[in-house]
């Protein structure tokens, strides 16, 4: 081993006693339960519904509620309960507005916090008190661990724990003492959580989302396909940012763009105004209905989608054209225009264009920007790149996140590794060199992460891949043959709007190819898993997220409102602790009134995945790996002392 580095590490572990104190606390926590991982995907801008999911840990809080206190505690004094642990502030207002005099408030306040402290012991069962006091309230860290491990056999301190408790009321702290504990309990009950990708568009605040990530204890991200269309849009490219405002517009989320990231947007309203009218097709999806969306706003909205989208297909050429390795030249699509008759030609068929906007494009040359498009798309992108916030967010995407992760033995995806009809890993040329199944994954990301640290490059391959990423017949994250967005804005014909998904939609309900997956990353394919995202579950029609045999989990049951007719639920989330996996089916998110009002959660099925024979520990995870290096480290420190010594 390096002695530099066994040099630095004797600076912290300066003592032997200390050296041996800290390989005995890391082996006996290697025997320690494995916590709570904890699964979420295609949260899509929903961020309130992804708020409640956390808080509740996708019932995980209750299920410790129940086990404590069920013979204590009828099940509507349950549901109380909980949903103070879920929203204590607000729930504390409605309690004390309930409450006919301070003793009654004083009684219940003292109950309460017994009973949440005990939970909190409850929740941290499995945990060392070193991780424990790291979830406590700072304000209150110490007098809670007084609390915690408190021992009365004599009832010597009978009298000084009652006084804590006293004096936390006596000095108007106890509200915001309770709530400390309410989301200590949150942080305890989960370990760590995944977000198996796409945060952003459709819904109105995946900004919230990205800051509730920032701030939580312990997370990863796999993008998502919509993850990366902004990661590329920050990185430079022109078309990513094109397609994100494009979607912004559709689900009328432009007030993400405007009053979220401070993007000024009326260069590009001028522009569409200058030469774009109403045109039905183009008609934000969400919120035209409502009565107070005004109509000259809505005129507005629908003028920017055209213009965006124009610029969106102008600018995907050149990327066609000068990328064949791409086999993308059949979405050359306004080449294909016969615009005094309004007909296309495409894959042999010809159709009639409704809906058309086509005047800023030059028939003879279809790909070129006008000036004015040219200086607004250089004006956006340069907005793009100086917003802090946006700088912020995509800075711990990158920090955090990755095309795919193998965690625990099990391999998390968004979307798919592409795959031939027979299984086999579907190769990509790239540079004259051919790459398929994890290497191809890996080189996307390569280049990905290459495009951001080089923002100033804004039509090189790695930008060029990042569009690819989103749009790409060999993407990992697209998984479909070409994206049809033209033919549903132009084409009436819906057989022309059909988008032929990835052999692996089919496939991975092949117990054979699901571990064929896993081998190829190095996975065990007895024990492990491919958690997966991306295409919503339709439950509604009887489709079952867990496939080949257990092999294979999808949990995008629809988070976005968007997807919800379709699918019948709002989600789906996975909990997999010490004694195993269970998937968690959504009910539709009301509001956060209803459940402080009426205590409803949103929790419907829990379906059990698999169970463990022997409760799983820290030994077998991925942290484990880095403690037993970690104790590996500190033997060769005690034998490297012992040779200077000698």
């Amino acid at each position: 081993m390096d002695t530099s580095y066994l040099d630095l590490l004797a600076k912290i572990y300066d003592k032997e006693s200390k050296v041996v104190t800290e390989m005995i606390n890391l082996e006996a926590i290697l025997n320690l339960p494995k916590g709570t991982e904890h699964f979420v995907s295609d949260l899509h801008g929903e961020f309130h519904a992804f708020q409640h999911v956390l808080r509740n840990g996708s019932g995980n809080v209750k299920t410790k509620i129940n086990d404590l206190l069920k013979d204590e505690l009828s099940d509507d004094e349950i549901n109380e309960f909980a949903t103070l642990v879920y929203y204590p502030e607000e729930k504390l207002k409605l309690i004390k507005n309930e409450m006919e005099n301070s003793q009654s408030l004083n009684q219940w306040y003292n109950k309460t916090i017994e009973r949440m402290i005990n939970l909190v012991l409850f929740a941290s069962s499995k945990y060392t008190r070193t991780k424990v006091r790291k979830a406590l309230p700072k304000q209150f860290d110490y007098i809670t661990e007084e609390l915690l491990y408190k021992t009365d056999e004599l009832s010597n301190k009978k009298n000084y724990y009652h006084k804590i408790v006293e004096r936390i009321i006596s000095l108007r702290q106890v509200d915001k003492f309770i709530a400390g504990l309410a989301y200590t309990i949150q942080r305890l009950v989960v370990d760590h959580l995944h977000v198996v990708g796409d945060i952003y568009d459709r819904g109105p605040q995946p900004d919230k989302i990205m800051d509730t990530l920032i701030n939580y204890h312990s997370v990863d991200i796999q993008w998502g396909n919509h993850d990366v269309l902004w990661i590329g849009a920050y990185s430079g490219s022109k078309v990513c940012l094109a397609n994100l405002i494009r979607i912004c517009a559709r689900y009328d989320n432009l007030d993400i763009i405007e009053d979220v990231y401070g993007i000024n947007l009326r260069p590009l309203l001028n522009l569409a105004e200058k030469y774009y009218d109403d045109n039905q097709a183009f008609r934000p999806k969400n919120n035209a209905s409502e009565e107070n969306i005004f109509e000259n706003e809505q005129l507005q909205k629908t003028k920017i989608h055209q213009a965006i989208t124009m610029i969106q297909f102008k600018l995907e050429m050149p990327i066609i054209k000068r990328r064949p390795d791409f086999n993308m030249s059949r979405r050359l699509v306004l080449e294909n225009i016969d615009y005094e008759q309004k007909i296309i030609t495409l894959y042999g068929e010809e159709y009639s264009l409704e809906n058309d906007c086509f005047a800023t494009v030059n028939p003879d040359q279809p790909d070129q920007l006008l000036e004015e498009e040219e200086q607004v798309m250089n004006k956006l992108l340069f907005a793009f790149q100086h917003s802090e916030k946006l700088a912020r967010h995509m800075k711990f995407f990158m920090k955090k996140g990755s095309l795919y992760l193998k965690y625990n033995g099990n391999l998390l995806i968004h979307g798919c590794i592409p795959l031939n009809e027979d299984g086999t890993m579907k190769e990509m040329v790239i540079k004259d060199k051919s790459h398929s199944g994890r290497e191809l994954l890996d080189i996307f990301e390569s280049y990905l992460r290459y495009s951001f640290a080089h923002p100033e490059r804004t039509d090189d391959l790695a930008t060029d891949m990042v569009w690819y990423l989103w749009t790409g017949e060999n993407s990992s994250l697209f998984g479909k043959k070409e994206m049809t967005t033209f033919e549903r804005y132009f084409i009436k014909d819906k057989m022309a709007h059909v988008e032929e998904k990835n052999h692996y939609y089919y496939l991975r309900a092949d117990e054979e190819v699901c571990r064929e997956i896993l081998k190829e990353f190095d996975l065990d394919p007895d024990q492990g898993r491919i958690i997966n995202g991306h295409t919503p579950v339709l439950e509604i029609s009887g489709e079952n997220p867990i496939k080949a045999n257990g092999k294979m989990i999808v949990i995008d049951g629809g988070f976005s409102k968007a997807y919800q007719s379709k699918t019948g639920i709002a989600g789906y989330t996975l909990l997999y602790n010490s004694f195993g996996m269970q998937l968690v089916a959504h009910n539709k998110f009301t509001s956060k009134e209803d459940v402080l009002k009426n205590g409803t959660d949103v929790l419907s099925v829990k379906r059990l995945v698999d169970r463990e024979v022997e409760r799983k520990k820290v030994m077998e995870t991925n942290n484990g790996e880095k403690i037993l290096q970690q104790i590996s480290d500190l033997k060769h420190l005690m034998e490297y002392r012992y040779r200077i010594d000698q």
